[in-house]
């Protein structure tokens, strides 16, 4: 009697593992279909210009050196086109608001291609636009541009006035054409 359970729960194991591999090549999925090719020629696809992590560096640093030269304890953002921040520095002794401020200063420079001094004046005909998140509307970001388009921009928080931070702002656009 022991002989036939031992042989009929071997018999039961090995059918399992059949059918688990059966099962298991069954459920195996089909081959993936083949990418399909953009055509470039077709109008459908536009290149665009991006900063480099090195040229955002750049920029970066151009903009803390010349704040430091004047004593001024600031952070700086360079983000891309798309308000993705690439490179953010906060200078020694830089107020803890500074940084997300510089970050959303180049967000709203890059955002309409203007510098954030111009663009708060707009706020006397449009209010609301300051409710836009991630937009802030004090003096310090500068775009970046390519062509006459956006590419990134550059934010600067935390100089005694927003004329200095645009300033500062400034002075990294301009090592970029170095």
């Amino acid at each position: 009697m022991k002989k036939i359970l031992l042989g009929a729960t071997a018999a039961a194991v090995v059918a399992a593992g059949t059918f688990g591999v059966v099962s298991a090549n069954a459920a195996a999925p089909a081959a993936a279909p083949a990418a399909v090719m953009a055509d470039a020629d077709n109008g459908n696809l536009q290149t665009s210009t991006h900063l480099t992590i090195e040229a955002a560096t750049k920029a970066a640093q151009a903009t803390l050196d010349a704040a430091e030269q004047e004593n001024q304890r600031v952070s700086v953002a360079v983000v891309d086109r798309n308000g993705n921040t690439l490179v953010t520095l906060r200078g020694d002794g830089a107020g803890p608001q500074s940084y997300e401020s510089a970050v959303k200063k180049a967000y709203t420079a890059v955002s309409w291609n203007a510098p954030t001094s111009v663009l708060a004046g707009r706020l006397t005909n449009a209010p609301t636009l300051k409710d836009i998140p991630g937009t802030l509307f004090l003096a310090g970001g500068a775009p970046v541009t390519a062509k006459g388009a956006p590419i990134a921009g550059i934010g600067v928080a935390g100089a005694p006035s927003g004329d200095l931070d645009e300033k500062f702002a400034q002075a990294g656009v301009a090592a970029l054409a170095k």
